[in-house]
């Protein structure tokens, strides 16, 4: 018998290693928040300039920080959880509840935004939107992208969470936590 994982195992340490590159990726844009923040209020109240592109530069960063990194904090289990039950539950109890949400609340939630968010996205690509202010950055379309960049990364690693959950559920992998990071 081979060593060699399942097919769909396969595919979600792909998708997890996808996400996790990305969100690492992301992670590193926090040093050019604090630094670009910090020489645009030193221009600004030091010295009276104005640097509208550096501000909007930091703000792509921001939402790329956020929405980049979005599905390699849910695959690390990162995000905030309520719960009263859940940490007292079984792994095997855990995988069913996760896959629940999973399958009612996240997949749902994302196709809505990324259905939603479609034409906004679509319409900016259309005219290469710029910003509109002077000195601005001419590439708003791409930071609009960035929805559908939270989107498609949400979807791969709900996807990825329910081919380990099922695995768990059917006795195929150990009983373990699934998001590890």
């Amino acid at each position: 018998m081979s060593d060699k994982p399942p097919l769909l195992l396969s595919l979600a340490r792909l998708i997890d290693s996808f996400n996790s590159r990305l969100g690492k990726a992301c992670s590193w844009l926090t040093l050019f928040l604090v630094l670009g923040t910090a020489i645009v209020v030193i221009l600004r109240y030091g010295f009276g300039i104005g640097a509208t592109a550096l501000q909007e530069a930091v703000l792509y960063s921001h939402a790329l920080v956020f929405m980049g990194a979005a599905a390699w904090v849910l695959q690390r289990n990162g995000h905030v959880r309520v719960d009263i039950f859940y940490q007292a539950f079984s792994p095997k109890r855990k995988a069913l509840v996760d896959s629940l949400g999973t399958l009612f609340f996240l997949l749902p939630v994302c196709l809505f935004l990324g259905w939603a968010s479609w034409d906004y996205v679509s319409n900016s690509w259309s005219t290469l939107e710029g910003s509109s202010e002077s000195g601005g950055l001419k590439f708003v379309y791409l930071q609009k992208s960035i929805i559908l960049v939270l989107v498609i990364s949400l979807v791969l690693q709900g996807i990825s969470d329910l081919i380990k959950f099922a695995n768990i559920l059917t006795g195929r992998q150990p009983a373990v936590e699934v998001n590890h990071g």
